[in-house]
């Protein structure tokens, strides 16, 4: 990551906690620990999926109310996984399990999101967008492990675009949009003539981003791989370095000088 995205990403971040502090300072008046706001937005997630299913259990295809719906839930548990961190930090309540029990929650709601939207995609004969959505499970899920595979190895691992907060808020708003597409517009299909099926339709505004998601957060983990694989290059060879000029040491002290 370079100098300049480490500090816009540094800025924006501190913006944001400019608007969220007093909500944290609440959260923690109100007697929540980090893991119980960590809990909440799990279960915020649990709540996407079930509205996705419900949707999907609907007969009538083209009420999106329920996607818009639920990327407002998917944008407020998102907003809860951000909250956890600062909370523990602004209360003194940071702890190492805490730290891992944020990671696993932060897996286990990701996979149950998408567990709902494909289930929803596949109801209603989305076939080909139930199967970018999938794709885009299995490269959120890469992005993670990568990163943690590699800083097990002693590698800092965080770069990329599509990291958590980023897939949060493109899922969210393409949720939220699609919504708000149904109600101004209705179920609408854009033809091409000569085309025998719809190249856009309302649905579109919540698929196409899913298949952006397939795409680059499979380039991302991949880029975290290659740059992971350039880290302990690095440092085998340091550490080779090392050991050779220790090697050599003691036979240069154990020299006899000739007479």
């Amino acid at each position: 990551m370079s100098t300049e995205e480490k500090a816009w990403k540094r800025f924006l971040q501190q913006g944001i906690y400019y608007i969220v502090n007093p909500f944290v300072r609440l959260l923690i008046k109100l007697g929540f620990t980090p893991n119980a706001v960590t809990m909440t937005g799990f279960i915020m997630n649990i709540g996407v999926a079930v509205l996705f299913i419900i949707a999907a259990e609907d007969e009538n295809r083209a009420n999106y109310a329920y996607v818009g719906w639920a990327g407002f839930l998917i944008m407020m548990a998102g907003l809860f996984d951000m909250l956890d961190g600062q909370v523990a930090r602004m209360g003194n309540m940071g702890s190492t399990f805490g730290a891992l029990f944020d990671s696993v929650l932060d897996r286990y709601s990701e996979l149950v999101m998408f567990l709902g939207i494909c289930y929803y995609l596949i109801a209603h004969d989305y076939f080909l967008s139930s199967l970018f959505a999938f794709v885009a499970l299995i490269g959120s899920m890469m992005v993670s492990y990568t990163r943690a595979r590699a800083e097990g190895l002693g590698i800092e691992c965080k770069g990329g675009f599509f990291q958590r907060p980023e897939r949060v808020v493109l899922i969210a708003l393409a949720g939220m949009f699609c919504g708000l597409t149904a109600f101004l517009f209705g179920d609408f299909k854009l033809y091409i003539p000569g085309v025998p099926f719809s190249v856009f339709e309302t649905m579109s505004v919540f698929t196409f981003p899913l298949a952006i998601l397939a795409v680059f957060t499979n380039v991302t983990a991949f880029s975290r791989l290659m740059g992971a694989k350039k880290s302990l290059e690095e440092k085998e060879a340091a550490e080779l370095r090392q050991q050779t000029v220790r090697s050599y040491e003691p036979i240069k002290e154990n020299t006899v000088t000739p007479v």
